[in-house]
């Protein structure tokens, strides 16, 4: 079953992008007006973090939306075959605040949202680091795909470590000096045991796990812009989160976060993954002990 999903998928991946973007164009057409996969969710998402604008406003955001979320994937397709020149070229970063750390003998975390593309930013890194790069990922129900994805995924040097034992799976490297990347943005499966605070108007629940880390091992965070200079260029801006995270307040690094991540969505709002359920926990008084904002719950 493998083979029957890699081979075709490598042979489409040796087309060139100008020819793969036709076939985007079609399916995010197709995926907008037609499918319309997830597409209440999508625009529900819209109301919720842009109240103040339009509805034709919205619905301009989630048509481009759409586009970036078909060509992620086309993008990723590509990078089956896809040269080291070639990814390089198609993704730089801004700067490099890494090498202090590294010199110094230190681990470092990378803390991002699900903004677009983040597959290329995977392949890359291994090129503009000395460090050892680890991604936590969640494993893919589909056996094929996930092995697909695994080579994919690890081609260039990345390290994959599955976020459903994460605990387990960390402890080969605990020794080493790495850069672990972690997409902080992610809804957590239990919000009475969440961070609390307002994101983009609305009470939400974020994962514990990145700051938790950082603050018990005293691991330099640097947070992680994705953004688009054209179709299928990409940069990545970079800001230190905290140089020493256990010298923080509890939840003092999740709101340097929020506030980073909320920025950048306001920034290029086509460009986040609106397509998954980011509310799909409604605040509740008995999470109070779990408010980590610095204002009171909006709603």
């Amino acid at each position: 079953m493998y083979y029957l999903v890699y081979i075709p998928l490598y042979l489409m991946s040796l087309l060139p992008l100008r020819v793969l973007y036709l076939l985007s164009d079609f399916l995010a057409a197709l995926t907008w007006h037609v499918i319309g996969y997830r597409k209440k969710v999508v625009l529900d998402n819209l109301r919720i973090a842009f109240p103040e604008k339009t509805e034709q406003e919205r619905r301009t955001i989630g048509k481009k939306f759409y586009r970036n979320f078909v060509d992620n994937f086309i993008e990723t397709i590509k990078l089956l075959s896809a040269s080291r020149k070639f990814i390089t070229n198609h993704f730089v970063l801004d700067s490099d605040p890494f090498k202090p750390f590294f010199e110094a003998g230190r681990k470092c975390q990378l803390h991002l949202g699900h903004n677009f593309n983040w597959e290329i930013a995977n392949v890359v890194m291994p090129f503009y680091t000395s460090y050892s790069f680890i991604v936590v990922y969640m494993p893919i129900k589909n056996k094929a795909m996930d092995r697909l994805f695994m080579h994919l995924r690890t081609r260039t040097g990345s390290i994959m470590l599955p976020a459903t034992d994460m605990r387990n799976a960390i402890v080969p490297y605990r020794n080493t000096q790495y850069m672990l990347a972690l997409v902080a943005d992610q809804a957590p499966s239990d919000p009475a045991r969440a961070y609390w605070l307002n994101f983009l108007g609305r009470p939400t629940a974020f994962v514990r796990g990145p700051e938790s880390g950082a603050r018990v091992g005293n691991i330099p965070v640097v947070f992680v812009q994705i953004y688009k200079v054209k179709r299928g260029y990409y940069r990545a801006y970079l800001e230190i989160g905290a140089e020493n995270p256990h010298e923080l307040p509890e939840g003092e690094l999740t709101r340097r976060y929020i506030t980073f991540l909320e920025k950048a969505i306001r920034q290029h709002p086509d460009m986040w993954l609106w397509s998954h359920r980011r509310w799909k926990h409604n605040w509740k008084e008995e999470y109070a002990k779990m408010w980590i904002g610095e204002d009171k719950a909006t709603a």
